[in-house]
């Protein structure tokens, strides 16, 4: 499969996004760890987790904890970079929340070591800015997990141009992901992920898709990539990823999933190459 980079790290350039197997809807616990096996049989390297992601209040960790033991079970090694999140948080009524605070940063970091079952994260992100706590103080906490061990790298999510620049200026230059929301259907990122580009620091779409609820529309939503699905004879799902990826050589999508299935197809997107005029249609 086709390689990216997250700082120094190697990763495959379509990830696993985590959160469909642990929220409202989710499979039994069964299918998901057969989801992320047929994952890592397809070449994915990276997977993409969060302490919120989880259904009910009393299962903070939820998914990090089946992903750890997902990865227990096959054997993985230490080329799978599981990449986790903090300071967004589920009450468990549905809603969500924000704790920007740094010591709560470094205390959910701790945890969600402890519940992945590593000495150090591979890959630590601030979740949301929080409008009650200074961006700087909240990426502060980070740059104290790298500085203690506890981390061995950081990102953020969910941040504009000025907070990725700020970002980067608290951790002393080494911020290495931003994780934003792009899609066909949701493009106010583009100047995020232009600007990543142009940093080199790479640019992790969530919901690259269009999301849980809205993927299965894809074709009739966006009728060119549907086109040229047809024109090349793959899934319109790996068409869209491939046309993310054609956008930057950061881009690195993490399409969530929750069957084998699903996941098989997404990789087979780092196998497809898109024509300039097939990138420029999608693009328009």
């Amino acid at each position: 499969m086709q390689q990216r980079m997250i700082g120094e790290r190697k990763v495959s350039a379509v990830g696993l996004g985590g959160m469909p197997m642990s929220i409202e809807g989710r499979p039994d616990e069964r299918q998901s760890i057969q989801t992320i096996h047929a994952a890592l049989d397809a070449g994915v390297t990276l997977i993409d987790t969060a302490d919120a992601y989880h259904r009910d209040a009393h299962e903070v960790g939820h998914n990090e904890e089946l992903i750890a033991r997902a990865l227990r079970e096959y054997g993985a090694d230490d080329e799978i970079l599981v990449a986790t999140k903090g300071g967004h948080l589920r009450p468990g009524d549905g809603t969500w929340t924000r704790n920007g605070d740094p010591e709560y940063l470094k205390r959910a970091a701790k945890e969600s070591a402890q519940r992945l079952g590593v000495e150090a994260i591979g890959l630590y992100q601030f979740h949301r800015p929080d409008p009650d706590v200074p961006y700087a103080e909240s990426v502060g906490a980070l740059r104290e997990l790298l500085d203690e061990g506890v981390i061995r790298m950081a990102g953020i999510s969910n941040a504009d141009i000025a907070q990725i620049d700020e970002a980067q200026r608290v951790l002393d230059g080494r911020l290495v992901s931003v994780q934003n929301q792009f899609s066909p259907a949701f493009r106010s990122s583009q100047d995020e992920l232009e600007h990543c580009a142009s940093l080199g620091i790479a640019f992790l779409p969530w919901s690259p898709l269009g999301g849980i609820k809205n993927a299965k529309d894809l074709a009739g939503r966006h009728s060119a990539f549907q086109d040229v699905a047809e024109e090349v004879g793959v899934s319109v799902y790996q068409v869209t990823l491939a046309w993310e990826l054609a956008l930057a050589p950061v881009v690195i999508p993490i399409p969530g999933a929750s069957r084998p299935t699903s996941i098989q197809d997404s990789a087979r997107a780092t196998e497809l190459t898109l024509t300039s005029e097939q990138i420029a249609r999608l693009s328009a």
